[in-house]
């Protein structure tokens, strides 16, 4: 299986505070890893710097087989990553169709019509600011923009944070779709027994170190192992 994302040793900082600690992860083709860990452990400063948002200081970042651990953010996203931040990050001064138009065009199965396909919700929604929807809507449209770059990985930080259950089943279903079609996904996630019926493998961080590297059916399987790496997020 060739590999989309290969991060080795990643030591990163916030000013002198020492965050990751020679944190290593691997995503191959069609694959779905999860990444858990509790408040505080490093998962969403080690999806930062895959995005070249906070670089590490040390450590090896290849995408696609190229190395990209000095790319500029932009050009990580355009080789192929899409990322949908915790937060969702989206323009809440303006409509859904407006978000959805912010993406430049690139080439692919993803365009706002099969967008709206794919979460009727947005559709019904159109032109209604960003501020106004939901924290589920909200949550769709930060997939739905990610997606519009027609990304060969598509990195997740908590996409359930915040929602009410049957909206996170919603966009774990979605999530599971697009598995399905192929597309690699690197899933950041709280609620780990969600995650884990979705991915092929995952890893868990505790205070910026990998401490669980393995099949995601084993530990999904191993429900205090589980409860020890990830916390309460392993609730369902």
């Amino acid at each position: 299986m060739s590999l989309v994302l290969e991060a080795e040793n990643l030591q990163t900082y916030y000013g002198k505070s020492h965050i990751l600690h020679g944190v290593s992860l691997k995503v191959g083709e069609g694959e779905l890893v999860a990444l858990l860990g509790r408040n505080g452990a490093g998962k969403t400063t080690t999806m930062r710097s895959i995005m070249g948002l906070t670089r590490p200081r040390e450590g090896s970042i290849r995408l696609f087989g190229k190395e990209m651990v000095r790319a500029p953010s932009f050009r990580i996203a355009g080789a192929g990553v899409g990322y949908v931040p915790e937060g969702r990050k989206i323009f809440g001064h303006m409509s859904v169709h407006e978000n959805l138009l912010v993406p430049s065009e690139t080439s692919g199965p993803w365009t706002v019509q099969s967008i709206y396909g794919l979460f009727p919700r947005l559709a019904e929604r159109r032109n209604s600011k960003g501020g106004r929807l939901s924290g589920g809507e909200q949550e769709m449209l930060a997939i739905a923009r990610a997606l519009l770059l027609n990304p060969k990985l598509l990195i997740l930080d908590e996409p359930s944070q915040g929602l009410a259950p049957v909206i996170v089943q919603e966009v774990m279903r979605t999530i599971g779709r697009m598995k399905a079609e192929g597309m690699s996904i690197l899933l950041v996630e709280q609620n780990a027994k969600l995650a884990l019926r979705l991915a092929d493998r995952a890893y868990a961080l505790s205070d910026g170190e990998v401490v669980y590297d393995g099949s995601a059916a084993a530990l999904a399987a191993d429900t205090s192992r589980m409860e020890q790496l990830a916390g309460a997020g392993h609730v369902a």
